[in-house]
């Protein structure tokens, strides 16, 4: 069976409408209704609330009463409806395509955008035409949103509001003097939601759904919008947005049956776009716009993978949201970014809520990470949280982040096609030479900057950051086999079809060392070849086909390769 999938599709009744696969996320109703009244839940870009919330709109609209049974018959809800049911008119309202360039023009974008959701919803309730005279009259959005109270009548209003945070994430990279003021006492921002809240009290608003992607805007909100439950921790919720397991495994299926493919799919989709947690004890979590990409992109007539494994469109979405690194001491921020490149986790306690009138430190750019989707819970200990990489997608974009960032620190330029050239080299040859030229010119440059520090740990990091550039391996960083963690491998990967795969194994010695004593040089050399015929016994090692093993020994300076038979 052909699925025909909704990727980039966030209108429920089209996907409905017109057929295309719809997993269903609709028994979450009835545990979002006896919850809270009013409810906010985060996940990162590209995860699926767009679609969410507009399932909530048709199934709360009471003009789409009509189409109850074809939107929703044959689905969970349709079988024990809440009866709250088409009870309410739903106010939808999403704060994209607000511009964060100039911040004289993000209150008039703002209040703009909050008058045109404002007249369409008028329009499509049949208010009469004076009320919508009275909304374009108010000159904010707070007054805006009274205007609108105060005609509203008997009928409640269910409120949508999804991406609260889509512009206030771009402004507080770019201006956080700016972000503090409209957020803060007397801001504007402050002040729509104030009279949401006021709503609430009067019973104008009978029920809320929020999205976004981060709270950073919760501690500035707070005596404002307190009544709102925050479900995006939460155990019961951590399925709710997202694709779980049983779900991704209905999906591939017909590609499994019919490719009768023989790798482990499971495995590569988990590898690439698996792990995010959003509650202690979770279940991991695949990102559906990463996962749809996939299917949509494979080439089923090859039965192989798609060239790229990450949509162009998120990787652009993501590297918007690496600017994040610039807020607060960006020092600290760095030793952030090698801390996970080079560990994979991190520890500290995470923030529910952000106060940026105490400064930024490490500890909010963590957490700031975790909601935007870039590190992931994976676990607890004494009352802090251990996150770690969720995945190969985000560990790339990582990778490449610290490449502009070593660009940036020392003032030069990894050439990436002169990177990409070497990489060909060594998967089409099995010649190393060019790749090895490549990391001891770049030490030369570094060995009296950001790697002073220089030891095993930080020339993996290096090396690693330089094979990222190229598209053409599967790359792993000391897996796990018996108890035993190589270095790094390089293995193949579809669609691209390589002569060699490789083992590399890292070995430094201290440049005063090796002028005192010279045989430590050679004894380095000794160790890491015995590693590596070590390495070569365990079977998952065996079953490797075309597999080169090395032994790459620094000083800091000098690099020596040595391939190992």
């Amino acid at each position: 069976m052909k699925l025909k999938l909704p990727y980039g599709i966030s209108h429920y009744k089209t996907v409905i409408e017109e057929g295309y696969t719809y997993l269903d996320k609709t028994g979450w109703i009835q545990t979002i209704e006896d919850t809270s009244r009013y409810n906010l839940i985060m996940r990162p870009r590209r995860f699926g609330k767009s679609l969410f919330v507009s399932m909530l709109a048709y199934y709360y609209d009471i003009k789409a009463k009509h189409d109850f049974t074809r939107l929703f018959g044959h689905l969970a809800i349709g079988q024990n409806p809440t009866g709250n049911q088409n009870r309410y008119q739903v106010l939808f309202m999403e704060f994209s395509g607000i511009s964060t360039d100039d911040p004289q023009t993000i209150e008039a974008d703002f209040t703009r955008k909050i008058d045109n959701l404002l007249q369409r919803f008028l329009l499509k309730y049949d208010y009469p035409e004076q009320v919508g005279v009275q909304i374009a009259a108010a000159n904010t959005p707070a007054g805006k949103m009274e205007a609108l109270f105060t005609v509203q009548g008997e009928q409640p209003i269910y409120l949508i509001i999804d991406e609260y945070d889509h512009f206030a994430n771009a402004l507080l990279a770019d201006n956080l003097t700016y972000f503090r003021r409209i957020m803060g006492k007397g801001g504007f921002v402050r002040a729509f939601y104030e009279t949401i809240k006021a709503a609430t009290q009067q019973g104008s608003i009978d029920r809320l759904f929020i999205t976004g992607v981060t709270p950073i805007m919760l501690d500035s909100l707070t005596s404002g919008f307190n009544m709102v439950k925050n479900l995006s921790l939460l155990p019961a919720f951590n399925e709710a947005i997202g694709l779980s397991r049983p779900e991704t495994l209905s999906l591939i299926q017909p590609l499994v049956e019919q490719c009768n493919l023989t790798v482990d799919l499971m495995g590569t989709l988990k590898d690439w776009y698996n792990g995010y947690v959003f509650a202690y004890r979770g279940q991991p979590m695949y990102n559906a716009n990463m996962l749809l990409y996939f299917l949509g992109n494979f080439d089923k007539e090859r039965c192989a993978f798609p060239t790229n494994m990450l949509d162009e469109n998120i990787a652009s979405d993501y590297g918007k949201i690496l600017r994040m690194f610039s807020i607060g001491d960006r020092d600290v921020n760095y030793a952030v970014l090698e801390e996970l490149i080079s560990t994979g986790e991190i520890t500290t306690q995470q923030r529910r809520q952000f106060d940026f009138d105490k400064g930024f430190d490490r500890e909010d750019f963590i957490s700031l990470l975790y909601y935007m989707g870039f590190v992931s819970l994976a676990g607890e200990e004494l009352g802090s949280q251990r996150f770690r990489i969720p995945n190969y997608v985000i560990k790339k974009l990582y990778f490449e982040y610290f490449k502009v960032e070593i660009e940036r620190r020392n003032t030069l330029q990894i050439p990436t096609q002169t990177i990409h050239k070497a990489v060909v080299a060594l998967a089409l040859h099995n010649d190393i030479e060019p790749l090895r030229l490549e990391v001891q010119q770049l030490l030369q440059i570094l060995s009296n900057r950001d790697f002073m520090r220089m030891d095993e740990k930080h020339l993996k990091v290096l090396l690693t950051t330089l094979l990222y550039q190229s598209p053409a391996y599967y790359i792993k960083s000391e897996p796990e086999m018996n108890r035993k963690y190589p270095d790094i491998l390089l293995l193949e990967r579809s669609p691209y079809a390589v002569q060699h795969q490789h083992l590399i194994e890292l070995k430094y010695c201290k440049k005063s060392e090796r002028q005192k004593q010279p045989q430590v040089w050679d004894d380095k050399r000794a160790e890491g070849i015995q590693q590596v015929q070590g390495y070569q016994q365990l079977p998952d090692i065996q079953k490797l086909d075309k597999l080169s093993c090395w032994v790459m020994l620094t000083d800091g300076e000098e690099v020596l390769v040595e391939q190992v038979t």
